[in-house]
């Protein structure tokens, strides 16, 4: 049984899209996920499951599309993943400020066509920098004017992904560890 770290994309994000953290473990729980806790109310959620990788993505979807009446984009990593994507924090020198410092998981690895153009939408002070599946970004004046931030969040982005900030990345790693 191996610990995963399940990041649901879109929910509770505005008036729309509202999934209760309660009503999503006992969805889980009920189809025999194992140590199913939640974190804050965007979607983070961690299981064990014999399952792993796309199949686990393929099932999550599936789930919890049937489960909570809502089509949802799932992305997991592994405890040993989640960690790795820790060890390679790019911006730990100098990002001070860990809700203006954010991972974007995303379903699979980008063109290195595609992460040029993205890096070329930092505007200094801001930072970039791809590495795998992850993008890791250092917004020091806040997403508010981030055009970087915008493409991140978009759907035209062409990928599936979702983005946390380093304050909820490192605590999804502490919880997998609890």
């Amino acid at each position: 049984m191996t610990r995963q770290v399940v990041l649901l994309r879109g929910i509770n994000v505005g008036g729309n899209r509202r999934v209760g953290m309660a009503d999503l473990r006992k969805v889980l729980e009920a189809l025999g996920y194992g140590d199913v806790r939640t974190h804050l109310q965007s979607g983070n959620v961690l299981v064990t499951s014999d399952v792993r990788g796309e199949q686990l993505v393929r099932q999550l979807e599936q789930e919890l599309t049937e489960g909570l009446g809502l089509e949802l984009k799932v992305l997991v990593r592994s405890r040993n993943e989640l960690a790795k994507v820790v060890a390679r924090d790019p911006y730990g020198d100098f990002a001070d400020n860990p809700s203006r410092y954010f991972v974007t998981f995303l379903a699979r690895t980008l063109e290195p066509k595609r992460i040029r153009e993205l890096g070329q939408l930092a505007v200094p002070p801001e930072r970039f920098e791809a590495s795998g599946r992850e993008l890791y970004t250092w917004h020091p004046d806040g997403l508010q004017g981030s055009r970087l931030a915008k493409v991140l969040a978009d759907r035209r982005l062409g990928v599936t992904a979702t983005a946390r900030n380093w304050n909820t990345v490192t605590k999804l790693l502490a919880l997998a560890d609890s």
